[in-house]
């Protein structure tokens, strides 16, 4: 990492006690679901072989690709994966990755300003959803009333982005140095569980909380993880034969955080099984998470 390169240097979002380090996905086509990540963020394969891919930027494993192709479709309506966000380091290689989605006709689902971010939506080759943005100066949130972050869905000014940078020499060769996953968004069963866990259990604050949503994270972040019931109220345990999300990786930034976020969840009667360097556990809905040291 270069400390003198904003696009070498991920940005605050995961420097915090507890963020996101990577996301796995069981997939049913390994070459193809590889391809796109490539293609589309830039990323490059770190690791190969016949049935898993592990992808990143530099020697920063961000996504885990486990293959097994005889797996179900992922269904929306049960609990998993709404989407992974990956963070760009600064508006200008957000507006290099937008050029480089354009000229290469790359699909996306969706564009939106929410104060906080700018963010692109897009769905990968097996319908697994994926965010791609860029956070405002953390200077600029706004807060409401009751204390909790103003997050706005409106139009995107693709534009106003597009214009940090030269579009007639700007190229995007490969996914910048300093490329994060910044939050997951995970389909749920039930938000007063789902705080229940993460924020009880876990120790992350609810930031924002949005008709059938709730946003939490580590250190006043816009959020590390989303929840939503969007299409998954109700929803069980997850249904381990099907496609989708494998499991969430978090990093801990010190030793004694670790320790302490392993003895709340065993206060919170939280059952969890030793790694090394960390834990791992399952949340309400059989979605697997691990606690490692950064």
């Amino acid at each position: 990492m270069d400390a003198t390169n904003p696009s070498a240097t991920p940005t605050a979002a995961s420097r915090t006690p507890l963020h996101i380090g990577r996301v796995g996905l069981i997939v049913r086509n390994l070459d193809r679901m590889s391809s796109y990540y490539c293609d589309m963020l830039g990323l490059t394969e770190l690791e190969r072989n016949k049935d898993k891919a592990t992808l990143g930027v530099g020697d920063v494993a961000l996504l885990e690709l486990t293959q097994r192709p005889s797996a179900l479709p992922d269904d929306t309506s049960e609990a998993g994966l709404y989407h992974t966000a990956f963070l760009m380091p600064t508006r200008r290689d957000h507006a290099r990755w937008i050029l480089h989605v354009a000229e290469n006709r790359i699909p996306i689902t969706g564009a939106s300003d929410h104060s906080v971010s700018e963010a692109i939506y897009l769905d990968d080759p097996e319908g697994n959803g994926i965010e791609v943005y860029n956070d405002r100066p953390r200077e600029r949130w706004e807060y409401g009333g009751d204390g909790m972050i103003v997050m706005r869905t409106e139009p995107l000014d693709i534009e106003a982005i597009v214009g940090e940078i030269d579009p007639a020499t700007a190229t995007y060769p490969q996914a910048p140095e300093g490329l994060r996953i910044g939050h997951v968004h995970l389909r749920v069963g039930d938000i007063a569980q789902a705080e229940k866990f993460y924020r009880d259990a876990i120790g992350l604050d609810v930031v924002r909380r949005r008709g059938g949503a709730s946003f939490m994270s580590s250190a006043g972040y816009h959020h590390h993880i989303g929840a939503n019931v969007w299409h998954s109220q109700g929803a069980g345990a997850r249904n381990d034969d099907r496609a989708g999300l494998d499991r969430v990786t978090m990093e801990v930034t010190d030793q004694p955080t670790l320790d302490a976020l392993e003895k709340r969840m065993s206060s919170a009667g939280v059952t969890f099984s030793k790694l090394p360097g960390g834990f791992a556990a399952t949340d309400p809905w059989g979605t697997r998470l691990r606690f490692l040291r950064a």
